[in-house]
């Protein structure tokens, strides 16, 4: 693969990830009306604040790169429709909040193969600041997953 069919993989990549960022940041807004566990409540409002940022490096990412027009993002509208449907079913409070912290998961988990991705590929057509960046990203969807499995297993102690 050349070094060009690669770099406009990596902007579809972005594209992709950029519509993903905007389902995330409707679907977080939400969310958040519909947690009642305060660790979790606080842990969206700082999961909205990282996913500011990612949304800001992606959209510098993608000006480096080379533009391409606006994309859809099946993937993380299943993640917000798998999440609004737990929400809707759960029995109870703790089960809702578990399912939030779940399907939170399931997301991020799209997130760290995104980035770590575009990570790679970055790196791999010399472009070592989003390589950079985006490894950050990684990074920082790794700790909010590690995140999110404490915070699961507190509201399971809970109840």
């Amino acid at each position: 693969m050349t070094d060009d069919n690669l770099k406009e993989l990596v902007a579809h990549g972005l594209a992709a990830m950029q519509a993903g960022s905007e389902v995330a940041e409707r679907a977080t807004a939400e969310i958040g009306k519909d947690a009642t566990y305060p660790a979790l409540k606080a842990a969206l409002e700082d999961g909205n604040r990282t996913s500011q940022r990612w949304a800001q490096r992606i959209d510098q990412a993608r000006r480096q790169v080379g533009e391409i027009p606006r994309q859809d993002n099946p993937i993380m509208e299943a993640h917000y429709e798998v999440s609004r449907r737990i929400r809707q079913h759960a029995p109870d409070d703790v089960s809702r909040d578990l399912g939030i912290v779940a399907a939170g998961q399931m997301a991020l988990h799209y997130w760290i193969a995104s980035f770590g991705t575009m990570a790679s590929y970055g790196r791999q057509i010399g472009m070592d600041g989003v390589a950079g960046e985006m490894k950050t990203c990684a990074d920082e969807a790794r700790q909010a997953d590690e995140a999110h499995t404490a915070l699961a297993e507190q509201l399971l102690r809970q109840d």
